[in-house]
């Protein structure tokens, strides 16, 4: 087999066409730029822009709360706009923000620029989504595993070239990693601009004008779906625990080498790469995704009790366990990564998909505000706060698999939408 042969092979195994390839293009460049910003931010509000610890703190925390808001409101905006133009405007907006931040060095100003910027932030990953739920139809779960592996690429690679550019340390390169983020997303937003509307699901419309629309259906208003993404919330702290709580349970609480806890976050990542798209098939089903819950619970329990082994004694098992405890972890964080793209989508109705979609994008950053605070108090609890949160986590598993199959249920005694042409 020729070169183009094996490329044009490849392109056929990727799901979504050509604009779905485009598509898996702008998710590396995006965590390339990311990357590159990720590890320069507080160096550069330190000292380009000359603010304390508390300040950066501060910053960074009303941003982040600010920028819970981007999820729901990007969600209803692809409800009624072409979802390629919504990808494009928030792009464009996470590149001005960025940029406005070398015009001042005021605090107030810092703060509403970082804060207007998390928005599209937050909200370009529920578009994402949307977008591989209208382009790649039924495999949009493969086709969400490749995304997130290209996107894992990319950080590694904009974290790579950081590392070397921050080795100068000077306040030249940390503008320069902003400018490299920001024209990142304006590449984003050209390529984007090059991809096709996918077909957006049917709407329940008029068919006459003397019989009334019927009304989108809300989210807000369906519990069985509220407490789903709730219980989403609670599954997503696998990501603060190997992000956030594993590097300070090694530096606080074991013998273990501080030096373990970038290559943990290096061996997530190789995994990650490695292993989201063949598991992906595993949950290629709402039924596969919903039984995924089940593994999913074990790898919480298994992960929990590793950590809490690594604090009883002894570097060699600390290293250990901790080593268990973080590919565990990360087999948690592929299998629920599956399932929960699956479940969300299967849980939202067609005429108003983008809105539920958005609120689910609510449990991530809700998860990234309150994880912290929740593990740095079970690291503070000590060794025997581990398994008392891994049980958490299995009753949570559980009670979302009763409430899948309760939201299943319902919708499909629901009537389905009546589809017309509108003219």
């Amino acid at each position: 087999m020729s070169l183009t042969q094996r490329r044009a092979a490849l392109a056929a195994r990727i799901p979504g066409g050509r604009d779905g390839r485009r598509m898996l293009v702008v998710a590396f460049i995006d965590k390339t730029g990311t990357g590159l910003w990720a590890a320069a931010v507080a160096l550069y509000f330190t000292y380009v822009t000359g603010l304390t610890v508390g300040q950066i703190g501060l910053l960074i925390g009303v941003s982040g709360a600010v920028g819970i808001a981007g999820a729901p409101l990007a969600g209803r905006l692809a409800d009624r706009f072409p979802i390629t133009r919504v990808l494009i405007a928030a792009q464009l907006l996470r590149a001005a923000a960025l940029l406005a931040l070398l015009t001042t060095d005021h605090y107030a100003l810092l703060m509403l620029y970082s804060a207007i910027g998390t928005l599209p932030d937050r909200a370009a990953g529920v578009l994402t989504k949307l977008y591989a739920a209208r382009a790649a139809g039924p495999e949009r779960v493969r086709y969400q595993a490749i995304n997130r592996t290209a996107a894992n690429l990319g950080w590694s690679v904009g974290g790579l070239a950081a590392a070397a550019a921050l080795a100068l340390n000077t306040s030249a390169v940390y503008q320069l990693l902003l400018i490299g983020n920001a024209a990142s997303y304006l590449l984003m937003a050209f390529l984007t601009s090059r991809c096709g509307e996918p077909k957006a699901p049917s709407r329940v419309v008029a068919t006459s004008t003397t019989t009334p629309a019927a009304p989108l259906s809300n989210p807000w208003r369906d519990r069985t779906f509220l407490l789903f993404t709730a219980t989403e919330a609670a599954l997503f702290l696998d990501d603060t625990i190997l992000q956030v709580a594993m590097p300070l349970w090694i530096i606080h609480a074991t013998d273990a080498p501080v030096g373990l806890a970038p290559l943990l976050l290096v061996l997530n990542s190789v995994l990650v790469v490695a292993l989201q798209v063949p598991l992906a098939r595993f949950g290629a089903t709402t039924s596969a995704a919903r039984t995924l819950l089940i593994p999913l619970a074990a790898l919480f329990a298994a992960g929990t009790l590793a950590l809490a082994a690594s604090a009883t004694g002894g570097r060699w098992l600390a290293i250990t366990t901790l080593v268990l405890a973080a590919v565990l972890l990360t087999f948690a964080e592929m299998i629920h990564a599956t399932a929960s793209w699956e479940l969300s989508i299967a849980l939202s109705p067609d005429d108003a998909q983008g809105a539920y979609l958005g609120v689910h994008g609510l449990a991530g950053a809700v998860q990234r505000s309150a994880g912290p605070l929740l593990l740095s108090a079970v690291i503070a609890a000590g060794p025997l706060a581990w398994p008392a949160l891994g049980a958490a986590l299995v009753a949570t598993c559980a009670a979302q698999h009763r409430l899948v199959r309760q939201g299943l249920t319902k919708r499909s005694l629901s009537v389905p939408p009546v589809t017309v042409s509108e003219h």
